[in-house]
C-alpha cells in the first residue's frame, strides 16, 4: 500500500514539538474558577445578564440560525437594526454585518483591491488582514510597522488605485497605529484607508466609539473600518463601516458576504444589546483603559518587561517560547488565565504573555493578577 498522502504532516508535527510550538485545544467549562485575563471580553459583557437575555430572546423569536446567506433568508430586521445603530454609534454612513470579524476583513480588503491596485499593508497586521491581502487581486507591499513614511514611499511607486491597510490597535502588543499620519499620507496620493478596529471599538474614542472616531476619521469618504462584535460587545460576528457606496459594493461583490450564512440572530441580538448598554454606560471604555494602565505600571514596577498599552491589551515579554508556555501554565495552576503568544503568531520572534484589561476587574483581582505573574516569573 502506498504511503499516506498526509505522511508529511508527521514531520511538521515533530518540528513543532522540537521548537516548543505545539498548540492544543483546552475546552473550558461553563463555570470556571480561573480569573480571566486571557479573553477579549474588554468590557466584561459576555456574561452580562442583559446581553445573554437578549441573545436568548433573539433565538426564541428568530430561531437558532440565520437559515441562509444574507442575500437569501439570512437578513432579519434584527440585522438591519444592528447595522443602523452600529454605523450611527461609530460615526459612519453605513454598516454591513458579517458572520465574523475575519470574514469582514477578507471582504473589505479583497473588494477594495481589484486588478491593477496596490495594497500597502503594515507588517504587524492581523492574520485576517494578511489573508485578505493574499486573496486580493491587487499587488501587496508590506511596509514597516506603524510607519507613515514607509507608507508614503510605497504609495510613491504606484500610479493607480491604492489602499492602505492597518490595524488600529495591534492585537499582540496593544500599540496603536498612527491613524492621523496614515490618513494624511493616503490623502497625498488619493489612496483609501482601510482600518481594522477590532481592539479599538468599545475601548477608544468618546464612550468607546472606536479609534477612527477618536482620530476624527469616522465618516470620511476615503476611510473604511472593520470591527468585530466578539470582543468589547461580548458576542460574535463582525462588520464593515464606511461610505454607503462602499457598503453597497460589498453587498454585490464580497464573497464572504454573498456565499456565507448570515450571523446567527442570537449573536446579532447580543451585540445590539451590548451596543445599547455601552451607550448608557460609556464609562466602561475609560475603565478598561485605566485597568490596562494600572496593570502595565505595576508589572513594570515588578521588573517585568511590559509594553505600554494604548488600549486594553497588556503584553509581557518572555525570554523564550518555552518560558512563555511555562509562565502561562504556572499562572493557570495558580488560578489565573493569561494568553500566550509565540511564533508564528508573533513573527518578530518575541514570545509574550498577553493580558486583557477588562473593565469589570476589581482592585482585588488586579492585585491577584500582578502577584501571580510576578511570582511565576521568579
Amino acid at each position: 500500500m502506498a504511503e499516506s498522502p498526509f505522511a508529511w504532516i508527521d514531520e511538521q508535527a515533530r518540528a513543532r514539538r522540537r521548537a516548543g510550538l505545539v498548540r492544543t485545544l483546552r475546552p473550558r467549562p461553563a463555570d470556571t474558577p480561573l480569573l480571566d485575563l486571557a479573553s477579549n471580553d474588554y468590557l466584561g459583557l459576555a456574561r452580562h445578564p442583559e446581553i445573554t437575555e437578549a441573545a436568548a430572546r433573539a433565538a426564541r423569536e428568530w430561531g437558532g440560525g440565520a437559515t441562509g446567506s444574507r442575500l437569501v433568508t439570512g437578513s432579519t430586521e434584527l440585522h438591519a437594526e444592528l447595522e443602523r445603530e452600529l454605523a450611527e454609534f461609530c460615526g459612519f454612513e453605513s454598516a454591513l454585518v458579517f458572520s465574523s470579524g475575519y470574514a469582514a476583513n477578507l471582504a473589505a480588503v479583497t473588494t477594495l483591491a481589484p486588478h491593477g491596485s496596490l495594497v500597502v499593508s503594515d507588517a504587524g497586521n492581523h492574520a485576517s488582514l494578511i489573508d485578505g491581502c493574499r486573496l486580493a487581486r491587487g499587488t501587496t507591499q508590506v511596509v514597516a510597522h506603524a510607519d507613515p513614511e514607509a507608507v508614503r514611499k510605497a504609495l510613491g511607486t504606484h500610479s493607480g488605485p491604492a489602499v492602505v491597510v492597518s490595524d488600529t490597535v495591534f492585537s499582540v502588543d496593544g500599540d496603536a497605529a498612527p491613524l492621523t499620519g496614515l490618513a494624511g499620507v493616503c490623502r497625498e496620493f488619493g489612496a483609501g484607508l482601510v482600518v481594522d478596529d477590532a481592539h479599538g471599538l468599545g475601548v477608544l474614542g468618546e464612550g468607546g466609539r472606536g479609534a477612527p472616531h477618536a482620530a476624527g476619521l469616522a465618516g470620511a469618504a476615503d476611510v473604511v473600518a472593520t470591527v468585530t462584535l466578539s470582543k468589547s460587545f461580548g458576542s460574535q460576528g463582525g462588520a464593515v463601516l464606511g461610505p454607503a457606496r462602499v457598503i453597497e459594493h460589498l453587498v454585490n461583490a464580497a464573497r464572504t458576504f454573498i456565499f456565507d450564512t448570515g450571523l446567527a440572530p442570537a449573536a446579532a441580538g447580543a451585540a445590539l444589546a451590548a451596543l445599547r448598554l455601552l451607550r448608557r454606560e460609556p464609562e466602561r471604555a475609560a475603565r478598561a483603559r485605566a485597568v490596562a494602565t494600572e496593570l502595565h505600571a505595576r508589572l513594570t514596577a515588578e521588573g517585568l518587561e511590559a509594553v505600554r498599552p494604548d488600549a486594553a491589551v497588556v503584553s509581557v515579554r518572555a525570554p523564550s517560547p518555552e518560558q512563555a508556555v511555562r509562565w502561562a501554565a504556572d499562572c493557570r495552576e495558580a488560578g489565573l488565565a493569561v494568553g500566550c503568544f509565540r511564533p508564528p503568531s508573533v513573527p518578530d520572534g518575541i514570545s509574550r504573555l498577553r493580558l486583557t484589561a477588562r473593565a469589570d476587574l476589581t482592585g482585588g483581582q488586579i492585585d491577584r493578577a500582578v502577584r501571580v505573574i510576578s511570582e511565576v516569573r521568579r
